[in-house]
């Protein structure tokens, strides 16, 4: 699951974040040794485990999950395989994956990704899939905001990429909502079913995400 839909966005008040064992705090606690389990209202994100592997299957076997992504694995045992390969990257600090998880629900119903474009992750590209039954709930922004809390203010990225398809209506709407700049069109740059297809690239600043948690008054709660 190399290209994932991208997506940016702004911060809402009362977001936590709560460490990976115990309180977070960005000098304290190093990333790589393992993620922080982001939490705002019902939504918490925490990294991928082994057991994800089934419910990651089930919500990406799905052509309209899957219309704008690189082909996921094709198995449960292949999930399994991409998650230890993800806990490999996230040692070597190349990138961070998270599993969605909704209160009420006993398994992950969507993935974010986020990976460095250059060494020392100034510069990175996140993106993510959400199971279809959870699209228009919320969920995807509220993990969007924690993923903006984790880039900026945890890992201390500069600059932060999406792409999404030109033809994907949903998926740039999602981007323009939540304040992501759309900042050109990459011509026959993604390879799907035999096919190059256009995508827009979008970006948040580091200055832009500030600038938004002041206007909306979004204040990080670290517990």
């Amino acid at each position: 699951m190399e290209r994932l839909p991208r997506a940016a966005g702004i911060p809402e008040s009362g977001t936590m974040v709560v460490g990976a064992a115990g309180p977070l705090s960005s000098a304290s606690t190093d990333w790589r040794d393992g993620l922080p389990v982001l939490s705002s209202g019902k939504i918490t994100l925490r990294e991928l485990q082994s057991s994800d592997a089934q419910a990651l299957w089930a919500f990406t076997n799905s052509s309209e999950v899957t219309r704008f992504l690189s082909p996921p694995p094709a198995t449960v045992d292949g999930f399994e395989r991409f998650i230890a390969w993800t806990h490999r990257q996230r040692a070597v600090g190349m990138q961070a994956s998270f599993a969605v998880i909704v209160d009420g629900f006993d398994t992950a119903v969507g993935l974010f990704q986020l990976r460095q474009l250059e060494p020392g992750f100034r510069t990175a590209e996140w993106g993510f899939a959400i199971g279809s039954a959870f699209w228009g709930t919320g969920v995807f922004r509220t993990g969007a905001e924690l993923m903006m809390h984790l880039a900026f203010d945890v890992i201390g990225v500069h600059r932060l990429e999406a792409r999404a398809c030109l033809s994907d209506a949903r998926g740039n709407a999602a981007l323009r909502k939540i304040g992501a700049v759309r900042e050109g069109v990459l011509r026959r740059s993604f390879l799907r079913d035999g096919d190059y297809l256009d995508q827009v690239l979008w970006a948040v600043l580091e200055g832009d995400w500030r600038q938004a948690k002041v206007i909306w008054g979004g204040e990080v709660t670290l517990n």
